[in-house]
């Protein structure tokens, strides 16, 4: 059941969420939004959901770190691999505004101590930051314990494939204490080299790594997939945003 509302945050966490960014000659109706299953998802568990602006004003940045009780950057365009040491393989595909606000932004979180969740591009981002890389064509990955690998790209209103959880782990307690879960997918890069203090905690049973989370933090988790799509009807992708609301409740 959807929370009964009450005219106080003290009640609802606020959540600060990044928005995704077209800018206005690519699309029409461009700009900075945020999918109606992502806010659902958080309205649904109690959060109290905010767009950040797109923005490189660090204190603006700031403002927003300490006014807000949780944070979660959804998917998007690739990030920058020069900053790794790399080329992109498709420049078209990256999109320097977002990384100009949510690389310094999950700095100022990650020093705070306040609860995170990245998906799909914003667990990149988690990893990138902590000094990883990414392998930008997971196609050219030969898969584990299978002929080829899963169909990663794309499949968002159903499950694409197995996600094996580690036990004991952030992940396995954030979505119901389970071993195994079914997850949908939509991603063409992954994770690569690891970033200081990350550790997986959730691959698919090709090999990829679909979640990792860092646990010097009190609640800092990536997942590669994107629950904001079924969380209606996988109820561990529920459970995911609800575990994120429920650690920005306890300041």
């Amino acid at each position: 059941m959807a929370p009964t509302w009450k005219t106080t945050m003290d009640k609802h966490p606020l959540i600060c969420v990044t928005p995704r960014w077209f800018p206005a000659h690519e699309i029409f109706c461009a700009g900075e939004s945020i999918g109606d299953v992502f806010m659902n998802a958080l309205l649904e568990v109690g959060g109290m959901p905010i767009m950040m602006p797109v923005t490189s004003d660090k204190g603006l940045m700031r403002a927003y770190v300490d006014m807000c009780d949780g944070f979660t950057f959804p998917g998007g365009h690739n990030i920058d691999s020069t900053r790794w040491g790399e080329e992109p393989i498709d420049p078209n595909m990256l999109c320097p505004e977002r990384d100009a606000l949510e690389f310094p932004l999950l700095e100022m979180i990650l020093e705070s101590g306040k609860p995170f969740l990245g998906i799909c591009r914003g667990a990149q981002v988690l990893n990138v930051l902590l000094g990883g890389t990414l392998e930008q064509d997971l196609t050219r990955l030969k898969p584990k314990g299978r002929k080829k690998l899963w169909p990663h790209a794309t499949i968002l209103d159903d499950a694409a494939h197995p996600v094996v959880v580690e036990e004991g782990s952030l992940l396995y307690r954030s979505v119901g204490e389970k071993s195994s879960i079914k997850v949908n997918s939509s991603h063409g890069q992954c994770v690569d080299k690891l970033g200081a203090g990350v550790k997986i905690t959730g691959r698919a049973t090709d090999g990829i790594v679909e979640a990792f989370e860092v646990p010097s933090q009190r609640y800092c988790l990536g997942v590669q997939w994107h629950p904001e799509y079924t969380w209606q009807r996988f109820e561990h992708d529920r459970l995911l945003f609800d575990s994120l609301v429920k650690a920005a409740g306890k300041r």
